[in-house]
């Protein structure tokens, strides 16, 4: 790219963690000393203290940034994750995990899973999660990282964190501003535009001007720019994912075994989600505003609390959908301008990630091509519709028909794509990764078959293989990995060793 295509201003309107992760990304890849990097914070818009759980892609995220992980640890009253555990989503009394990682190991280059289907539907094979290092970590509360060999199931470990959103946040910008981020508090109070439609400049309330050439919305649902000035549409997904509300409240600890994972728990009109840090429990309830009162969901929510209340209750309120157009000419939306997906899988933050590391690979020159663009949106779409489908799987499948909500849930249309999926699985346990789609087969062999999804067929090259000699080797991997989990130290000693400086 010549000198004078290069785009030299950029402006972030939004802090939190979409603008702080974004402006701590371009202050490692850029050189601010050649190009300016402003982000405009409004003191009015505080951010919601709730705990954050995440998945295994932030880690590549904080490491890309350079960031010391102990560090990070420390400064976020963070701790480690390696699944969920979904309560009485199939039925009440019943529970599942979702672990990351993988289960097994292929076998004469079939996937795994199909020589333990072949079993599971002879009954025998064990527990899915038996075979998981993540799943049989997290239930005996431990993690740890030890020296081992590759061929240890421990060598290659998947973990995500769970950690206070807001001292992440504070965390980037640190890092950020040290790099030399432009930081500005103000509100932004009129927008002007070219003769084309692009942004020109910005006006706080105190008057002060701000123009850039490449302007990054990251407002949060609010979508100052993305919306209000760019007329961007919306897709809403509320039909498919009626949940719309949520209250969040953090409690003290009585826990002795830091639960390394996060708990997922299905409720009357939605679910509750219990998140351990450090210092403290995040608690909340996602819920369907049409199906109960927003008392009645605080009532339930309080009945759960493991400890005493540490700040009153947070409400907060969402429309489930997407922009089809997250960037329009000189304008991106990244986080929840672009659009927001109940956080039942975590992936809030993926989002944010993913969009950055979009920006990155189709960085704009000042032309701003509109071919860069349309890419950009065809792949974000693409990526909402994936996730979407992913967690409208736990709601269809359910067997719950006990409150009108899960009674709606069970007949929630699947998109085409969906219906394939859970298809092809039912019929011969098959499971594709479609376009390196976020979630992976462990993913969806997690929550296929902890909803009650039952495969009636397994790969038929497994017949290669006698019964003898599958029991023989799912026994072994499953003996491995439970000895290697037993290895590992308790999660809250690990947590208390990288607190000492």
């Amino acid at each position: 790219m010549s000198q004078s295509m290069s785009i030299k201003s950029i402006v972030i309107v939004g802090g939190g963690s979409a603008g702080w992760m974004t402006a701590a990304t371009l202050s490692k890849v850029l050189d601010l000393s050649k190009y300016s990097v402003t982000l405009i914070e409004s003191e009015d818009i505080k951010g919601v203290s709730v705990g954050e759980a995440t998945i295994p892609q932030i880690t590549l995220f904080n490491r890309i940034l350079g960031i010391d992980e102990a560090d990070f640890i420390r400064a976020t009253n963070a701790t480690y994750k390696l699944g969920i555990e979904f309560k009485d989503w199939k039925r009440k009394g019943h529970a599942y995990f979702h672990p990351f990682g993988t289960f097994g190991i292929n076998m004469e280059a079939l996937p795994f899973h199909h020589f333990w289907l072949k079993r599971f539907n002879e009954g025998a094979g064990g527990d899915l999660c038996s075979y998981s290092i993540e799943a049989m970590a997290a239930k005996s509360g431990r993690f740890g990282k030890v020296n081992a060999q590759n061929n240890s199931p421990l060598a290659n470990m998947s973990y995500a964190y769970h950690f206070d959103s807001t001292l992440y946040a504070n965390f980037l910008r640190d890092f950020a501003v040290k790099r030399g981020v432009r930081h500005i508090k103000g509100k932004v109070e009129a927008v002007s535009k070219h003769p084309n439609g692009h942004i020109n400049t910005l006006t706080l309330q105190n008057g002060h001007c701000i123009d850039g050439e490449f302007y990054i919305d990251c407002s949060g649902f609010r979508s100052l720019l993305l919306e209000k000035e760019m007329g961007a549409t919306f897709n809403d997904w509320s039909d498919l994912l009626p949940c719309d509300s949520a209250i969040a409240i953090p409690c003290k600890t009585a826990d002795s075994m830091l639960k390394p994972y996060t708990q997922s728990t299905a409720k009357n009109a939605g679910w509750t989600w219990r998140i351990p840090l450090q210092h403290r429990i995040g608690n909340g309830y996602v819920y369907a505003s049409k199906f109960t009162e927003k008392e009645a969901a605080l009532d339930d929510l309080m009945a759960q609390l493991e400890g005493e209340p540490l700040a009153e209750p947070n409400f907060l309120a969402w429309k489930t959908g997407m922009r089809p157009q997250s960037w329009i000419k000189n304008c991106l939306g990244i986080g929840l301008s672009a659009g927001f997906i109940e956080p039942l899988e975590s992936t809030g933050l993926h989002l944010i990630q993913s969009a950055i590391a979009r920006l990155m690979t189709l960085f704009p020159s000042n032309r701003f091509c509109q071919s860069d663009i349309d890419m950009y949106n065809r792949q974000t779409t693409k990526e909402f519709e994936q996730i979407r489908d992913f967690i409208v799987l736990h709601y269809a499948l359910t067997e719950r028909n006990d409150s009108e909500f899960w009674r709606y849930c069970r007949n929630i249309s699947l998109s085409e794509s969906l219906e394939q999926k859970v298809q092809l699985y039912k019929d011969s346990g098959r499971i594709f990764r479609i376009d390196n789609e976020l979630f992976n087969e462990t993913s969806w062999l997690a929550v296929m078959h902890g909803q009650g999804l039952r495969s009636e067929g397994y790969h038929p090259l497994v017949d290669r293989m006698s019964t003898s000699l599958i029991d023989e080797r799912l026994s072994h991997i499953a003996s491995v990995i439970n000895k290697s989990a037993s290895l590992l130290p308790e999660h809250a000693h690990f947590i208390a060793q990288l607190n000492v400086k």
